[in-house]
């Protein structure tokens, strides 16, 4: 299976990528296939019923809202974010809905959208059921769909063991581990950025556009964290969770001292930044999934800042050398939260931040995957358990916590040799070991730890 940097790194819309915008894109898709198959004009009335993980905390991760902009036509990446609220008020008010954009169909939540808490789908805990039905209910066409983590979505009929259609693109330097893409460096004489680029170029993309396209990510992390130092009040959902970025960027750029740890502060706030813009529903890049969308772009802005000589290749080779261990944490585990708990997207998101700096301060592939499976390492068991359903407590500050853990996985990395006594591929399967013994309760339903703990207080 053949998984390409731009799988993992999206650019699309807040607060979650298995929840809005994995729900988002399969409405999409559903709306898409009737049009092509000519149901659209006879479709009355669409149901949708979300299962498992997205029937007990969809709602708020406005799982609701994505479904009806996807049926409209809608994709993550290109939603205007600011338009979002009025659209789906109007929605709200009037009972339709406009299927993909050109026929009108009544559209009420509860109704025509029922969030299912006590059931599950088979193949993964994100799974989702779409009906078109005809003016006299029957059924035009059904489709189950799965929201597996990034954004990924796949139907039933590509479930299986990988969970993801196979890829068929045959790609120069195929791995699936750490230990393969280490033999490859070995054979090669190449670095992990100038194999995973010769990879790219097998998805039908030459080199320039390969660079514009992660320089374009960046673009969109950088004022991600530009509109999050900018924006002050609390965050929608109810929880009345106040956003921090803008007065601690205040402070920041005011305070004098040789405090030597300011640094850090900095890469906090980088992080607070992206992820409180992600829980207001703002853009942002997946990076790998919206959860911990703040821990890579924290880390960028710690190179960009405080790395001299930092520049656009720096960039290039950092998200490269990231998107290979992302590849070989979802080839090999999962980045869902809602699989293996928190361990699953923040602990990928640390692997892969701590792997991109240690490529681009000048460290040995060696090196490379040694900081990757310290930050692995370092967040196994992490559980995934937002209060009140929503990407706020503990999100925002975990990916913070992990930003800086990112750091000084790869400093520490640095320092050694490259060699350490557990490897990358051990560490990401024993993720994949503990997401299975993990209960239920400890992966993104709001059923357990801090999520029902704060509200019980």
């Amino acid at each position: 299976m053949a998984i390409s940097v731009f799988d993992l790194f999206k650019i699309g819309i807040g607060p979650s990528s298995s929840h809005t915008g994995g729900p988002m894109a399969a409405a999409h898709r559903f709306a898409l296939g009737l049009s092509d198959d000519g149901l659209l004009e006879k479709t009355a009335s669409v149901r949708v019923v979300l299962y498992g993980s997205l029937g007990l905390t969809g709602k708020g991760h406005g799982s609701d809202k994505a479904v009806m902009l996807g049926l409209e036509g809608d994709k993550p990446e290109l939603v205007d974010v600011s338009g979002v609220d009025a659209r789906v008020a109007a929605a709200r008010s009037s009972g339709v809905i406009r299927l993909f954009g050109d026929h009108e169909v009544p559209f009420v939540v509860g109704d025509h959208l029922v969030f299912e808490r006590k059931k599950s789908l088979p193949h993964h805990p994100n799974g989702m059921r779409f009906t078109a039905h005809d003016a006299s209910d029957t059924p035009l066409r059904e489709k189950v769909y799965y929201s597996v983590g990034g954004g990924f979505v796949v139907d039933e009929d590509a479930t299986g063991a990988d969970r993801i259609k196979p890829d068929d693109t045959e790609v120069p330097y195929p791995f699936a581990t750490g230990a393969s893409l280490l033999d490859l460096t070995r054979e090669t004489g190449l670095s992990i950025p100038a194999l995973v680029m010769e990879n790219e170029k097998a998805f039908g993309r030459d080199e320039a556009e390969i660079r514009a396209r992660l320089l374009e990510l960046w673009r969109v992390m950088q004022e991600s964290v530009e509109r999050g130092c900018t924006r002050e009040g609390l965050l929608p959902g109810g929880l009345k969770v106040r956003r921090r970025a803008q007065q601690l960027h205040t402070k920041l750029v005011t305070e004098t001292g040789t405090d030597p740890l300011q640094a850090m502060d900095w890469v906090t706030l980088f992080a607070l930044a992206v992820n409180e813009e992600n829980a207001a529903g703002g853009r942002i890049v997946t990076a790998p999934t919206n959860g911990a969308a703040g821990i890579v772009p924290a880390v960028l802005h710690y190179y960009d800042k405080y790395v001299p000589g930092a520049s656009d290749e720096g960039v290039i080779r950092f998200l490269l050398t990231a998107g290979a261990m992302g590849v070989i944490i979802k080839e090999n585990a999962s980045i869902s939260g809602a699989e293996v708990g928190c361990q699953g997207e923040v602990g990928s998101a640390c692997a892969m931040a701590a792997a991109g700096l240690t490529e681009i301060l000048g460290g040995t592939p060696e090196q490379v995957e040694n900081a990757a499976e310290i930050g692995i390492e370092h967040n196994l068991g992490l559980t995934c358990d937002p209060v009140g359903g929503l990407v706020q407590v503990p999100c925002i500050e975990r990916n913070a916590v992990a930003s800086i853990k990112a750091i000084s996985a790869s400093r520490l990395a640095l320092r050694g040799d490259g060699r350490h006594f557990v490897s990358l591929d051990k560490a990401i399967k024993t993720m994949r070991d503990t997401g299975r013994d993990m209960l239920d309760k400890y992966k993104e339903t709001s059923r357990g730890g801090l999520a029902v703990n704060v509200i019980e207080c």
